[in-house]
């Protein structure tokens, strides 16, 4: 019997997880990565978040938030042996839809138009941490796409 490949990956590059789990996990050829954020490994501060002295957002750019994540998810896949064009089902995360929507999906579209993943967005009340944006990816590794 064959044993299927189950991996644990976490990577020196991407933020710090807040809770009890890894960046992602590799169960065969699948990669199911946790929702990923736009903090930066090691710093407090966040790319695109203003907050006060209580923690709270006093303002954010969504622009910049987003292409963080989109960085980030960057270095799971790679770390873990994938590549961003083997990505195959997205699930976005924004905390102001009607503000946020036309933003992230002018980016999604920059970045995800030759990649064709699945996607869905929806809006929610908040995240753990005080930032704008998360995604949560599924991506193949070791498709022929990312081998050279």
């Amino acid at each position: 019997m064959e044993s299927k490949i189950n991996i644990i990956i976490n990577s020196e590059r991407a933020p710090e997880p807040v809770g009890a789990y890894p960046h992602a996990r590799q169960i065969g050829d699948m990669l199911f990565i946790s929702g990923v954020g736009p903090r930066e490994r090691g710093n407090k501060a966040i790319p695109g978040v203003e907050l006060d002295e209580h923690g709270n957002i006093v303002a954010y750019d969504i622009t910049e938030q987003t292409l963080s994540v989109f960085r980030n998810i960057r270095y799971v896949l790679e770390d873990a042996g994938s590549c961003w064009e083997d990505i195959i089902d997205v699930t976005v995360f924004l905390t102001n839809m009607k503000k946020d929507f036309p933003t992230f999906n002018a980016l999604y579209k920059e970045h995800f138009t030759h990649v064709q993943a699945c996607r869905t967005t929806i809006e929610i009340n908040a995240l753990p941490t005080p930032i704008a944006v998360e995604l949560k990816v599924l991506a193949i590794v070791g498709s022929s796409r990312n081998k050279n």
